[in-house]
């Protein structure tokens, strides 16, 4: 648990009880009949959390006693303290998707939050990759030594626990059984990185692929995204040589009690933990000499290119996992983007 995730369970410790009770249900409310994630909960449960403690200062006791003055004061609070524009339009947000919970459920007369504004946040346009830059950290993984860091627990698909530990850094091999171990991380590696680009899945999804999802004779990996939403994603020659290298040499090597069906593993044999997939493209990308990348990084590159390419926007949308075409419409701000700097670059009246 992080130091956040501990100041927002002492403060909803700290509350009144009508109102900590009313965190409960809604976060219950949002696991169980929206179908949230847990990331997703944490964070309305964090918002929630500080607008009540906010509130409870100001005298409120229970959730009937939230107004718009309450909601207007929280949010100008946050200003004051030097919360970024995207962080009180979120706020804002949970606030409103609160308080309409909470009048259906009958514990607000009305819904207060409904004319609550937020201010517009500033979107900036995702760091790109040129193509060169990402075909140089694909082919980055040739030998990286390793020494497994400790290792912590998560949540598999179904609930079952799996180990999941954040890998390593760096160490030299004292064996032959490690320098193999050595060898099947840096497979590892190498398919992380294919993967990502190829599909341009999230890198929760990636790490949370079983071996049965991944469909060799139609080059397609079933994912389970946001809102457990499945869809089916294609992928080229280059991944599937990966795959193929990976599952053949690497898997076996590292596969242990804790590994499950988990297609991608950690050092230690449980599934690979998005830290340490972070970790991996990061560190790979400035040993190449790139820019500071992230598996974001590489899901917007992989967007942005198939777009250039001539790919469909909906098609594009529906690879991604967006539940809106307005969040994959950003990406063709990005190509024109790119077109303008090539343009001012290149054109000797520019």
């Amino acid at each position: 648990m992080n130091r956040a995730e501990r100041g927002t369970r002492e403060t909803h410790a700290a509350l009144p009880v009508a109102l900590r009770e009313a965190v409960d249900d809604f976060a219950d409310h949002l696991a169980r009949v929206r179908n949230r994630s847990a990331h997703t909960v944490r964070a309305y449960v964090g918002d929630l959390v500080s607008l009540f403690d906010h509130a409870a200062r100001m005298g409120c006791v229970g959730v009937a006693d939230l107004d718009l003055g309450v909601l207007r004061s929280w949010l100008a609070k946050q200003r004051t303290t030097g919360a970024a524009r995207t962080t009180m339009a979120r706020r804002a947000a949970s606030a409103r998707t609160f308080s309409a919970w909470a009048h259906r459920a009958g514990l607000l007369p009305t819904d207060v939050a409904a004319p609550l504004a937020s201010p517009r946040a500033h979107r900036d346009l995702p760091t790109v990759l040129r193509t060169d830059q990402v075909t140089a950290l694909i082919e980055a993984p040739v030998s990286r030594p390793t020494t497994p860091a400790p290792a912590t627990r998560t949540e598999g698909r179904g609930g079952e626990r799996l180990l999941a530990e954040p890998d390593p850094s760096t160490a030299t091999p004292s064996a032959p059984a490690d320098e193999e171990a050595a060898r099947a991380v840096v497979l590892r590696d190498r398919v992380l990185l294919e993967l990502l680009y190829a599909t341009g899945v999230r890198i929760s999804e990636a790490c949370g692929l079983d071996t049965a999802d991944v469909d060799d004779a139609r080059r397609v990996v079933r994912v389970l995204g946001k809102g457990s939403r499945e869809r089916s994603v294609p992928y080229g020659v280059p991944a599937q040589r990966a795959l193929d290298e990976w599952l053949r040499a690497g898997r076996t090597v590292l596969a242990g009690p804790e590994s499950g069906e988990a297609l991608l593993l950690g050092a230690r044999g449980g599934r690979l933990h998005p830290t340490t997939a972070r970790r991996v493209v990061a560190g790979y990308a400035e040993a190449t000499g790139l820019p500071r990348t992230s598996p974001h990084g590489l899901r917007h590159s992989a967007a942005t290119h198939l777009l250039e390419g001539g790919a469909d926007l909906r098609a594009v949308q529906e690879l991604l996992g967006h539940a809106s075409l307005a969040s994959t419409q950003i990406y063709t701000h990005v190509s024109v983007e790119r077109l303008r700097a090539a343009y001012r670059q290149a054109h000797p009246r520019a």
